[in-house]
């Protein structure tokens, strides 16, 4: 966990979160065409109800059953927020954790060994350490800015990725409130991963337009 990385850093890459509610029907066809826009690592299926509780698990499976196929054509991880229940149930690649959720052991042990498994630090060096040591593939923290997605119960520093990037091997995702235009500093720091939902699915131009736009500012970065 604590051996320096090698000076040559791979592309940051982004972390696709759908929307919080969805017609699921009419979301495969957008999905489909911003994962053909661009690089995506992965889509993280994050449904709530309005009152930010867990959607129906029906509602989940749904969702699963239709986009799961939209993305494993692009080669893109299919990763389900909160619940390793329900990830291992419906065969996701992988689930999302945060702190209140199930612990990390019990998350594995539900999961197996060759899915992914991703660890919310919020804006604690702690936390994903001790993520780390157990055995996450992510850490993943934030809020780095103002989000409209969920409430954020802290706002993370920008020197936190420099920290991670330059002592810690497991990768880091950078999330909350992060669009095209305030991106590049993140980047720089030292995000492997730039987390993204409204900023994407919101965007003008539509989500293709905005992969497009997050993944020229990976490239451009990469090529300093």
């Amino acid at each position: 966990m604590a051996a320096k990385k090698p000076q040559s850093r791979a592309r940051t890459r982004l972390y696709l979160i759908t929307p919080p509610q969805l017609d699921v029907t009419e979301f495969a066809p957008l999905l489909d065409e911003a994962l053909t826009a661009g690089d995506v690592a992965c889509l993280q299926l994050r449904l709530k109800n309005t009152d930010n509780q867990a959607a129906d698990e029906a509602l989940i499976a749904e969702a699963i059953a239709q986009l799961k196929p939209v993305v494993h054509r692009h080669d893109v991880a299919f990763i389900l927020n909160d619940d390793p229940e329900l990830a291992a149930k419906y065969d996701c690649d992988g689930v999302h954790i945060g702190q209140d959720d199930m612990a990390y052991a019990a998350a594995r042990a539900l999961m197996g060994d060759d899915k992914i498994i991703g660890v919310t630090c919020h804006d604690s060096k702690h936390l994903a350490m001790e993520a780390g040591e157990a055995g996450a593939d992510y850490v993943a923290f934030g809020a780095f800015y103002e989000t409209q997605t969920k409430q954020a119960k802290t706002q993370a520093p920008l020197d936190i990725l420099s920290f991670w990037q330059e002592f810690v091997e497991l990768p880091c995702v950078a999330i909350g409130g992060i669009t095209p235009d305030n991106a590049p500093p993140l980047v720089t720091a030292g995000a492997d991963f730039i987390a993204a939902s409204s900023s994407v699915w919101q965007h003008a131009g539509g989500g293709a337009q905005a992969v497009r736009a997050f993944n020229e500012i990976f490239d451009a970065a990469h090529q300093k």
